[in-house]
């Protein structure tokens, strides 16, 4: 099923923003799969595109998709419609967020998007009834910095990064699962993760994807399954030989490629479908 409808996540205000940015679309740049993507940025009035799941289908879990590409601008197709139609096949009902890029000038990389990944989840928690959703079983994706994003959803819950302004911030922003490709930005010295990560073992499941060859960021998986470990968070990863970055769920002729079926497996597992 095609998207049903944009939501602005901050109708009010958006916390911080003070110059309106004009949005920017672009299909310039490398291809993938031999495809071109749908890359945005000057995002900043951040928005929620809700992919109902097929009412035969549907399970009452959702995901809420964060696309990546370095907090600078967002692959927005590649790692976010076509991994919501994919979630919707499975009877999912799929979240794609379009947060604020690019990076904010005196501000942590992941700052403004933190915010719009919370007010998203307690969007979706606070109309769960209007979408056939069961508030315990809503989680995260991400892909690339969008999985630092997500990781960061799942570990700074506890403390709302803007003031609470409606009724909806009241509920819980926390995932109650994360499934992570690619991961980026995650690690940090002496084999630990990045420092503004903090594990606990109230951290939510997590699936990691990624390769060996992806040797710029090969080891956010590696120190952040260990961190995950060492907490006592089930944890459960895939590590493919080849495959490099930023392949999606296009096919790229590597083995990586078949990491939705092992998703798939695992969201069976802890009962996100049945």
């Amino acid at each position: 099923m095609a998207q049903e409808q944009t939501i602005k996540l901050f109708p009010e205000g958006v916390p911080g923003e003070t110059v309106l940015l004009e949005e920017k679309q672009s299909r310039d740049g490398n291809k993938v799969a031999k495809e071109t993507v749908l890359r945005i940025t000057d995002v900043s009035e951040p928005a929620i595109s809700i992919y109902k799941a097929p009412e035969e289908l549907a399970s009452g879990s959702a995901v809420v998709v964060c696309p990546g590409d370095g907090y600078d601008i967002l692959a927005y197709d590649l790692e976010g419609d076509e991994v919501c139609l994919w979630l919707n096949e499975l009877g999912i009902t799929a979240i794609l967020l379009k947060y604020r890029v690019p990076r904010r000038e005196g501000k942590k990389k992941h700052d403004a998007p933190l915010q719009d990944l919370q007010r998203a989840i307690s969007y979706i928690r606070a109309n769960a009834s209007h979408f056939n959703i069961d508030p315990d079983r809503v989680g995260v994706m991400g892909f690339s910095a969008g999985a630092h994003l997500s990781v960061m959803g799942s570990t700074a819950y506890g403390q709302r990064t803007y003031p609470l302004v409606e009724k909806i911030d009241r509920y819980s922003c926390r995932p109650n699962f994360c499934l992570l490709i690619y991961p980026a930005y995650l690690d940090g010295n002496n084999f630990g993760v990045a420092s503004e990560i903090k594990v606990t073992s109230k951290t939510p499941p997590t699936m990691l994807i990624h390769t060996e060859d992806d040797k710029s960021y090969i080891n956010s998986s590696l120190f952040y399954y260990y961190a995950l470990k060492e907490a006592g968070v089930p944890v459960w990863m895939h590590l493919y030989r080849k495959g490099g970055h930023g392949y999606g769920l296009r096919d790229t002729g590597a083995e990586v490629n078949s990491w939705p079926d092992r998703a798939e497996d695992w969201f069976r597992e802890i009962g996100v479908i049945d």
